[in-house]
């Protein structure tokens, strides 16, 4: 007569399914994880080129910082980096066929490559410039001429806000970010970073999509990713902020927030320093 299992056995075997389960399952997420990242880099190497081709032709002055506003330069009207047909388009197809897909299009002609495929769902675009490049005029980082207009600040041989490549003199091309993955669409045109204070502006979280980390690029146009070394930076309050009816944003809760540990705090710096090249304020002032 045929044995079957006692329930003691059975119990046994769920018991070890649920412990491989508990076991492949963080492995296979890393994996996926990791595998995105690949693409994200990809995109954003892709998309740093392209950055550097745009000024090289058009005697070295940068793409406008701005994700989708027209900007007055130089005497001209020029598009934002990346076009209001990325700015929560109705689907697939209407982005296709929209053609104000910004001044970065020429050179980058595929939709995909503007996104991470680890980025919020329905956003079209993940991708930022950081305020430096080229982006709006940060407090601190300009000066004002006799009749009151702003013009570039220069702290020694580092340009901070930086309009044209021959202004990437030090730090070098490699330490000057260009792009970083906010994870979803930019809604303040470009990510802001305090170049004044040791804080993170609550528009602009220290994105954790990537493993509680974020992937950036350089002026040289090599790629990185970058893992928090602060717990208080992965865990800093946020919210999802509305955009549209079915879509958010991620911002932070309250207002600036300021670092309150030691890596924290160097997480934050070490975007700084990416950012204009170098603090505003004496590490002294830090918590």
């Amino acid at each position: 007569m045929r044995k079957g299992f006692t329930l003691i056995e059975l119990l046994v075997v769920v018991a070890i399914i649920a412990m491989l389960i508990a076991i492949l399952v963080p492995v296979l997420r890393s994996a996926r994880e990791q595998g995105q990242r690949v693409v994200c880099l990809s995109n954003l190497r892709q998309l740093t080129l392209a950055w550097i081709v745009y000024a090289e032709e058009h005697d070295g002055k940068l793409v406008p910082g701005s994700a989708f506003m027209k900007v007055r330069a130089y005497r001209l009207s020029l598009n934002g980096w990346l076009g209001t047909a990325f700015l929560f388009p109705k689907s697939r197809s209407a982005l296709i066929e929209n053609p104000n897909k910004g001044a970065l299009w020429p050179y980058v002609r595929d939709i995909d490559a503007y996104r991470c495929p680890r980025g919020r769902p329905g956003h079209a675009a993940t991708y930022s410039t950081v305020v430096a490049a080229n982006g709006v005029q940060a407090e601190g980082t300009y000066l004002l001429d006799s009749e009151g207009r702003k013009k570039q600040k220069r702290v020694g041989s580092t340009v901070l806000r930086l309009t044209r490549l021959t202004d990437i003199i030090s730090p070098t091309a490699a330490q000057r970010a260009v792009f970083i993955d906010m994870g979803h669409t930019p809604i303040g045109d470009d990510f802001y970073v305090h170049y004044l204070y040791p804080k993170w502006s609550w528009h602009s979280a220290p994105p954790i999509r990537h493993s509680n980390g974020t992937t950036l690029s350089m002026a040289d146009g090599h790629v990185e990713y970058w893992k928090w070394k602060g717990r208080e930076t992965v865990s800093i309050p946020r919210e999802l902020y509305p955009v549209s009816s079915s879509m958010f944003v991620e911002i932070l809760e309250g207002p600036d927030y300021e670092p309150q540990t030691e890596d924290g705090l160097y997480d934050l710096q070490r975007l700084q320093r990416a950012t204009w090249g170098r603090l505003g304020y004496s590490v002294e002032k830090a918590p």
